[in-house]
């Protein structure tokens, strides 16, 4: 079957092949008699000047073209006509189809009535794939920063973490006046620029930010652009934050931004103990798809302190902080699009975290049950660095980043499990370094040649002090001891490299791609006390030569991406402690399809198919014992995990600018299936984990979808959204193979109302219910959650802004009693205008909730957990603009 699939391919391709191999195209630039760039311009192919069309095309927001001639057309007798209101109409002869061809426009003096439009309703503006919202249609006096406004903006939403998605769909990037300055860590941005300075924020879909793929390379991104006023370009400028209260906290927010054409800069000192994770500013949103596209799987810390749940809280609600982050990000574009970037930041945070935990595990005729109560600190010391060049032109692109990230994080605890006091200490130390160099240039027969190289290198150092007599029978033979001690490193050289090749046509544009890849890493790992299974001294290498061909359609109404890669894979892995030496080779056809079809002018339909064959890590083979946190112990006894992986999504976006609606609906599946499966013996004080040479898999289905309306009337965005999702699982445990089927259904709607210009009101509902069940046991479980938020803006005047806001948290789960709790925010603003200085009054939790009970359920576990809250915080603080 694998061989019919890639010979299926490789006759696709031959056909695809001499499609695409003929058919040239025009291009150049439209610019004024100032040297400004003429957008929209109309730019027509004709067969002679008032002759008919035979091609048109549309300049780009930079004066850019490109029109594709038709097969077989001639040069002979072609003139090429550029038309724009305002200006006069020029026509050139053609004298060769590959020659570029620039125009300069004159303007067009006439007089023409003049027309004034009034309105108030807010608008979109739509031009190609580029839709515009101008903020302040959107925007009210109580919203400080540009995120304010995006989380309002019809068809767009702002999860907990700070990722934006657009009509259901997470977006790339944010870009500052086109410009890239922060890749995917945009939270930087939406939680610093102050929204008054922003023009418009744009949504670009298919973005394809590399000029030389552009109309070649289908792109499924969907990226948001802010655009900025003339006074944010003229001078750096800054919006300040300083403020203190009780009990003993502070608060102090201090920038520096600039925004010009040549230069982009967001410099930030920021400070606090109230509970604000500075660490959620920082956030890489697309980490995990960056990782699977360069083919680099970074081992994960295997130590930790334990198993707590985070309460279904916004963070700052429950975190005991004090912390402190510098960080620094400028760009400068020079001359012939050379491109300058440095990213950095240093955080050192203190944290506290108080809880006490119930944990239920079902088993067939027996329930294992734990009780913990936890002192825990941690002290994350981050210290993060990227510095990159780019050149980004219609005839080459080229960048290269160097990354260095060193992370030092130590956890105190203490610990009562079951009655038993433990203490434990977790050190960290992280070095991370990469360099990634890409460079894209288009010959002269309009081939476009890639090279690539990836090389990274990271260590991880961890060790857990568990102590004193942690179960000395299962440690020491019985007799006491003062302290246990884990430790684990999984040092890694990472290494990819390809050369490709593109070759665009009229219809298709072809890519052929070869290259290799190399992964070698060592565990070492050692438990004292222990026994003489619990140490490791694993190697690791991982070969892959791999060779792919890819079919890309950047059509107008159909955008198709095929993907046919062949791998050729090279593992072998020794530990001459446990007498262990094995080797693997495999040859894997991994096929990508993807459609995007356009039903109309702003409707698509979607189609992802991926299958996948993959191999599991150094983390699946290692035979010595770790114990990963103080209840879990785990080793394996089986070989390489292998897996088969399906995906598929089919999904529908639906969007009517002009009256402000956008839905979509999405439906997901995955299969996946592996020759091992994980086991455990849970006992009363310990869970052994091991992996066992058992056949396995998992299914899972997910449909969604998401509603966003304008309402002209009522001066409402009302928004919605529904999520099914069910996935069938299989355990070991305690020697009973246990089948799960856990399913969640999750319902949200709300409303951001501009009641009018004094007065704004929103709410958000959250309706969530989770069931497990497993064939093998007769009960089922489920937890039914609502959470409610409400807010109220008034401004009876320019200089007085009052600000309330509550949250409402609902649990019910059969067999314990209802949780209930309220949470309420309020804030005055008053503008002292000769200052040009805000003061401003922060009561939160002000009805001062200290303690939050939540349930969590995960196939037959259960638990019940009771978190310390900060209680009541009242700060005043006074706010500047430089």
């Amino acid at each position: 079957m694998r061989w019919l699939i890639w010979l299926t391919g490789m006759l696709l391709g031959s056909i695809l092949l001499p499609l695409s191999s003929s058919g040239q195209q025009l291009s150049g630039t439209v610019i004024d008699s100032a040297g400004a760039a003429v957008p929209y311009a109309s730019v027509n192919l004709k067969k002679a000047p008032g002759g008919a069309i035979i091609a048109f095309a549309t300049t780009d927001n930079k004066g850019e073209y490109v029109l594709h001639v038709p097969v077989g057309t001639q040069p002979e007798g072609l003139y090429l006509e550029v038309r724009y209101i305002g200006y006069k109409t020029q026509s050139r002869p053609v004298s060769s189809l590959a020659a570029k061809m620039d125009f300069t426009l004159v303007q067009s003096v006439s007089e023409l009535q003049a027309v004034v439009i009034h309105s108030k309703q807010p608008l979109l503006r739509t031009n190609g794939d580029t839709l515009s919202y101008k903020v302040s249609d959107f925007s009210n006096p109580q919203d400080r920063v540009i995120g304010d406004v995006i989380k309002r903006l019809p068809g767009i939403s702002v999860a907990a973490d700070g990722t934006i998605s657009y009509n259901n769909r997470p977006i790339s990037a944010v870009y500052l006046g086109g410009d890239n300055l922060l890749d995917d860590r945009y939270t930087i941005a939406t939680n610093a620029i102050p929204q008054g300075v922003v023009n418009q924020v744009q949504v670009i879909d298919n973005d394809q930010p590399i000029k030389v793929l552009q109309h070649k390379v289908v792109s499924n991104e969907v990226a948001l652009n802010l655009t900025f006023k003339k006074t944010a370009k003229l001078q750096p400028f800054g919006q300040e934050t300083l403020g203190a209260g009780t009990p003993g906290n502070y608060d102090a927010d201090l920038n520096v931004l600039l925004f010009s054409d040549k230069t982009k800069m967001i410099d930030q000192l920021k400070g606090n103990n109230t509970g604000y994770d500075l660490q959620r500013d920082l956030v890489s949103h697309n980490s995990s798809g960056y990782g699977q596209l360069i083919g680099n799987e970074l081992p994960k810390a295997l130590l930790s302190l334990g198993a707590a749940n985070n309460p279904d809280l916004a963070r700052s609600r429950y975190l005991f902080n004090q912390a402190g982050v510098l960080n620094v990000n400028n760009l400068v574009n020079m001359v012939g699009g050379w491109q300058l970037r440095v990213n950095a930041f240093y955080l050192h945070d203190s944290q506290k975290q108080d809880y006490s935990q119930h944990t239920s595990i079902f088993l067939p005729g027996d329930t294992v049950r734990y009780t913990e109560t936890q002192h825990n600190r941690f002290r994350p010391d981050l210290l993060y660095a990227q510095f990159s060049v780019q050149h980004n032109t219609d005839k080459n692109y080229l960048d290269d980043v160097f990354l260095v990230d060193k992370n030092r994080s130590t956890g105190y605890s203490g610990l009562n499990a079951n009655g038993a006091l433990i203490n434990q200490v977790l050190t960290d130390h992280l070095m991370n370094f990469s360099n990634e160099f890409n460079l894209i240039t288009s010959t002269g027969s309009n081939h476009i040649i890639q090279l690539y190289s990836y090389v990274n290198y990271l260590a991880e150092p961890e060790q857990l002090a568990i102590g004193p007599d942690y179960q000395p029978t299962l440690f020491n033979n019985g007799m006491p001891y003062s302290q246990l001690l884990q430790n684990v490193n999984i040092p890694t050289w990472y290494t990819n490299n390809y050369l490709s090749c593109k070759i665009p046509g009229n219809l298709v544009t072809q890519s052929f791609r070869a290259g290799f890849s190399q992964q070698k890493q060592s565990l070492t790992s050692s438990l004292n006390p222990g026994s003489d299974s619990s140490f490791n001294r694993l190697n690791w290498n991982k070969r892959k030569f791999y060779a792919e061909a890819a079919y890309d359609i950047p059509g107008e109404k159909l955008k198709a991406n095929l993907v046919l890669p062949l791998t050729l894979q090279q593992i072998s892995y020794a530990d001459t402690s446990y007498a262990l030496h094995h080797g693997l080779t495999r040859l894997y056809f991994n096929p990508q399809l993807q459609l995007k079809y356009y039903t109309g002018a702003e409707n698509f339909v979607t189609f992802l198919y991926n299958y996948r064959n993959q191999a599991g890590t150094i983390g699946d083979i290692y035979q010595g014992d770790i114990l990963k946190n103080y209840r879990t112990l785990y080793a394996n006894s089986a070989d390489l995990t292998l897996q088969k992986n399906h995906f598929a999504a089919l999904g529908f976006n639906y969007r009517k600018a002009m009256t402000l609606f956008f839905w979509s609906v999405n439906l997901l599946y995955n299969h996946n299936s592996a020759n091992n499966i994980a086991s455990s013996i849970v006992t009363d004080n310990l869970q052994r984990g091991i992996v066992l040479p058992y056949p396995n898999s998992t299914d899972s289905w997910t449909a969604s979808g998401t509603v966003s309306k304008y309402s002209f009337t009522l001066s409402t965005t009302f928004s919605g959204s529904l999520q099914w999702q069910t996935a069938r699982s299989v355990q070991l445990q305690n020697n009973v193979l246990l089948p799960f089927n856990t399913t969640s259904e999750t319902a949200v709607a709300g409303a951001e109302t501009k009641v009018n210009e004094r007065l704004d009101f929103s709410y958000k509902a959250s309706l969530i219910q989770t069931n497990s069940h497993s064939a093998v046991e007769t009960s089922a479980y489920h937890i039914r959650q609502l959470q409610q938020q409400a807010s109220v803006d008034y401004t009876p005047a320019k200089i007085l802004q009052f600000k309330l806001s509550g949250e409402h948290y609902f649990t019910r789960q059969q067999g314990n009693p209802d949780l209930k709790y309220f949470f309420a925010d309020a804030s005055a603003r008053f503008r002292l205008e000769k200052l040009k200085v805000d003061l401003e009054l922060d009561a939160n939790n002000f009805l001062n909730v200290k303690t939050y009970n939540a349930l969590y359920l995960s196939a037959n576990t259960l638990t019940a957990s009771s978190h310390m809250l900060p209680g009541r915080i009242i700060i005043v603080k006074v706010l500047f603009n430089l």
